[in-house]
């Protein structure tokens, strides 16, 4: 069974809007503790062209995102970079995605299947957008599913709450980063 962390959304502007140390603390754990265990990392960001020819005014999420912060989510855009705090090391895969899953218009699949992953471990920013979105089309996909629930962040902390509490765990295992770790490594 192969295993992958993503590490989803985790960039400078949304780290700005909903992150902080404490959960930026608790990501590069994870992420140490990842390669530590020869288990890839994957970083899913979101960004689009100049003009931005892929979000249709249809996208309510997107199109308003278009209208207020403009530049801010072009592709080369400073906001739309990686955070340093968990800052991909040479070859890990940076996939880049053009809606609220990480799978969707993204090359994620291809990475995942070459990598011969069959189990997703999801962190990321924001726990209503990407992490909820990505758990449920892999689940629909038939991957394996963790979600380290402190490794998450939202802006409404009860939305947070009753996703890891109720709604995940119908499809996914939802531990904290410490539970993951230790288990980890009494599995080496």
């Amino acid at each position: 069974m192969g295993v992958a962390l993503l590490v989803m959304d985790v960039q400078q502007g949304t780290v700005e809007r909903f992150g902080d140390e404490v959960l930026l603390d608790r990501l590069a754990r994870a992420v140490a503790a990842a390669r530590g265990a020869r288990i890839p990392v994957v970083f899913v960001r979101v960004a689009f062209r100049p003009g931005f020819p892929e979000v249709s005014a249809n996208n309510r999420t997107f199109s308003l995102l278009v209208e207020t912060a403009g530049d801010a989510f072009g592709v080369d855009s400073p906001g739309t970079r990686i955070h340093p705090a968990v800052a991909p090391l040479p070859g890990e895969p940076v996939v880049l995605k053009k809606r609220v899953s990480a799978f969707v218009g993204s090359d994620l699949d291809v990475v995942l299947r070459s990598l011969g992953v069959s189990h997703l471990v999801l962190t990321g920013i924001a726990t209503s957008g990407v992490v909820l979105s990505t758990l449920r089309e892999a689940a629909d996909r038939d991957f394996q599913l963790t979600v380290l629930a402190d490794a998450c962040a939202d802006g409404d902390a009860e939305v947070h709450r009753v996703l890891t509490e109720k709604v995940f765990p119908r499809q996914a295992d939802v531990v904290s980063v410490a539970q993951w770790v230790d288990d980890l490594a009494a599995h080496r």
